[in-house]
């Protein structure tokens, strides 16, 4: 599935609607060909850059029945990020839900509420419910940005083997589509340097 925000994307970027794409590439493409070679037939023949050559035969390559790498039957299209961190555990999960923390990550908040079921709504209209907490380790919440169509499932992992080195991990499940995948993979690595900057400096 192509999803609203990514439809938009490829007309800014390709000037063509998605649409049209499939109508061109089902002419012009054999079924059997590899990504590779789509990716090649598609910057052959059209003036789009190489990622979104990319993009789209990806894209492309789903309608044909392909199962792209972050999608799964039971998460939909997902994004996992992380990064290791030379603090200790408590600092680190005592950060991310300070009220410098929260827009780190989450959006601009006084505080969070660790409660199941609570609802919360960032001032940048991000909207979302906790789902199950485990204290110093594990925050599952549904997120939703203003615009988006329905909410993804996001889940913040605090994750130490030793006092003074911290692993903060992102998983996202429920994304619209691969492109969104992307767009996400961006956004979580920039908030975790963020975060990183704020606690080391």
């Amino acid at each position: 599935m192509v999803g609203s925000q990514c439809r938009e994307a490829i007309l800014a970027n390709t000037g063509q609607a998605w649409e049209e794409w499939i109508q061109q590439l089902d002419r012009g493409v054999d079924p059997g060909w590899s990504h590779e070679r789509i990716v090649r037939h598609i910057a052959a023949e059209y003036e789009v850059s190489p990622e979104w050559s990319d993009l789209l035969a990806l894209l492309y390559g789903q309608k044909l029945g392909r199962v792209p790498v972050g999608q799964t039957a039971s998460a939909g299209v997902q994004i996992g990020v992380r990064r290791t961190m030379p603090v200790s555990k408590d600092k680190v999960w005592t950060f991310l839900l300070s009220s410098e923390g929260l827009p780190c990550w989450l959006g601009t908040l006084p505080s969070l509420p660790l409660q199941v079921r609570h609802e919360y709504v960032t001032e940048e209209g991000t909207r979302g419910q906790i789902r199950s907490v485990i204290p110093q380790q594990k925050l599952r919440l549904t997120w939703q940005p203003q615009g988006w169509d329905h909410p993804s499932t996001l889940q913040l992992y605090v994750l130490s083997k030793s006092p003074d080195k911290t692993t903060v991990s992102v998983h996202q499940e429920k994304l619209d589509d691969i492109y969104m995948r992307e767009v996400m993979r961006r956004h979580w690595e920039a908030a975790l340097d963020r975060i990183q900057s704020r606690l080391i400096g």
